[in-house]
């Protein structure tokens, strides 16, 4: 692809834009891969059936055409890059995924973006882009996300679980709300999620938790949000989902 001043379309090209509350993209493609990251705020990132909460210091990768929908959680800064076919690693090349961003990285993207319309670097350019796809293969994974179901009356019942996670949502209400029986609702949470809608909440409340402890909520403030009548007991389900208590889980993410 050449754009129309002539020039070879770069293999990366940085975006930055800011959103206020509530900003949605629905289901949408790119022919480039895109790695979606923030510097403010927390955005809500659908595709291949999964959900990731990304506030700062996380980012997703969507392969090329890969559909997508986003939303932001808050008042949301955007820094993403679209990285061009043949300039992508393997690695990251056929499924999304979630990625703790490192420092050298979110500079090395903001500078990316101060520079791009400078006509006098090139070849400074090109070096930094260099040194960004390359720092793109070494990023930690973050596997924190949610399994999203396709039918539409468990989706109905997820989505009411998302909207309020610290809530009871008993079952049988669930089943009301989604149109079906109790039975119903059962059967395609074990075909299509895995696992029981309780523990399916729980997994939710753990991934509401990660912004809110990132953003520097306590323990405790994070607990009483999510519906926890103690720390202790948030801490310990934090624990088995995540193998790490938060205070650590904060503390090891990239700085």
């Amino acid at each position: 692809m050449t754009p129309a001043n002539g020039q070879p379309r770069p293999a990366v090209i940085a975006v930055a834009r800011d959103y206020p509350n509530g900003w949605m993209v629905g289901p949408h493609c790119h022919a480039d891969g895109q790695f979606i990251h923030a510097t403010e705020g927390v955005m809500e990132i659908r595709a291949a059936h999964r959900l990731w909460l990304v506030p700062p210091g996380r980012a997703v990768w969507t392969p090329p055409r890969m559909v997508h929908e986003m939303r932001g959680r808050g008042v949301v800064s955007l820094r993403t890059l679209y990285i061009a076919p043949d300039s992508i690693c393997s690695r990251s090349s056929q499924f999304p995924a979630g990625y703790a961003v490192t420092p050298l990285l979110r500079e090395l993207i903001l500078r990316a973006i101060r520079d791009q319309e400078r006509d006098d670097a090139i070849e400074r350019r090109a070096r930094l882009l260099a040194v960004l796809l390359d720092e793109l293969t070494d990023l930690p994974d973050d596997e924190l996300s949610l399994t999203m179901p396709s039918d539409i009356r468990l989706a109905r019942a997820c989505q009411t679980i998302l909207a309020n996670p610290g809530s009871e949502h008993r079952i049988a209400d669930l089943a009301v709300l989604a149109g079906a029986s109790v039975r119903t609702l059962v059967r395609l949470a074990r075909e299509e999620l895995g696992c029981t809608l309780s523990v399916w909440r729980q997994q939710a409340c753990i991934l509401a938790a990660v912004p809110m402890l990132i953003a520097g909520e306590t323990v405790m403030q994070t607990a009483q949000a999510l519906g926890y009548e103690t720390p202790s007991a948030f801490a310990a389900m934090f624990r088995r989902l995540l193998g790490t208590n938060p205070r650590d889980y904060v503390a090891k993410r990239p700085k």
